[in-house]
């Protein structure tokens, strides 16, 4: 439940963005349409040539567009959990700034969670409402659809805050996004089913957060037969979210202690 003190933090997030929500508006609203046409369309023009029958039997766009909406939400939690979480602590030390108040670290935990789970609610609102403008599902059902990709989104935030703490330095983070981001982003379902992926590379993926959330996104969405059932992923995904959020505390109180 979140505590007043944590509503506070999450106030002083906001009022961040609303100084710099500008830099994002246009990626936000931007990637998800090139996004769509290029792989979409483009690329989907292709496979659909030469996969009459579809990928889990639907035209490629139609499977792609909620794997995409659950690739975005995850990309976005992680990056919500890294630079942002590195400069509060090292660089600019928001974070000193805030703790000189009232504020407590779970307090301060809590509300970056909450308000990355906001980021990650705005970018998929605007996504789902792009895939339904691309005719893939109803707006209604998209809309659907941004419930477990915030959930995905706000597991990994809290899965990489918890990483970013605990580094002294920022060389991490780029190893971060080459060897855990990227090719989660590539093999967790998102473009292609992984059944396709070799027999060790498929248990990478059902470890993963996203091939969770892309299987319950697509289920919502498309009206596909996830490949686990839907109250594993969503347990999953919720235990790595307060599991994250709990292994913050500890760092964040050592690194931050005056």
């Amino acid at each position: 439940m979140a505590t007043p003190l944590a509503i506070r933090a999450f106030e002083a997030e906001a009022r961040v963005y609303r100084r710099v929500w500008r830099g994002s508006v246009v990626s936000t609203f931007l990637n998800p349409i090139l996004f769509l046409l290029a792989m979409g369309v483009g690329l989907g023009t292709l496979v659909d040539a030469n996969v009459p029958q579809g990928l889990e039997g639907v035209p490629y766009l139609t499977f792609l567009a909620p794997g995409l909406l659950a690739a975005t939400a995850m990309q976005t939690g992680a990056g919500e959990g890294s630079y942002k979480v590195m400069a509060g602590i090292r660089w600019v030390k928001t974070y000193h700034a805030r703790l000189a108040t009232p504020l407590e670290v779970p307090s301060l935990v809590l509300g970056h969670i909450l308000w990355s789970a906001a980021r990650v609610l705005m970018v998929s609102v605007i996504y789902a409402v792009v895939i339904a403008a691309f005719r893939v599902g109803p707006l209604w059902q998209t809309l659907l659809a941004v419930g477990p990709a915030v959930l995905t989104g706000t597991a990994m935030a809290a899965a990489t805050t918890a990483y970013t703490s605990r580094l002294k330095s920022e060389t991490g983070l780029p190893f971060l996004f080459r060897f855990v981001v990227i090719p989660m982003f590539l093999f967790s379902g998102a473009f292609f089913p992984i059944s396709q992926l070799p027999s060790g590379l498929q248990w990478f993926a059902y470890v993963t957060p996203l091939f969770h959330g892309v299987e319950l996104c697509r289920a919502i969405v498309v009206g596909t037969t996830p490949h686990v059932a839907a109250w594993i992923s969503v347990g999953y995904l919720s235990a790595m979210a307060v599991v994250g959020t709990v292994l913050c505390i500890g760092p964040f109180a050592r690194r931050l202690k005056p």
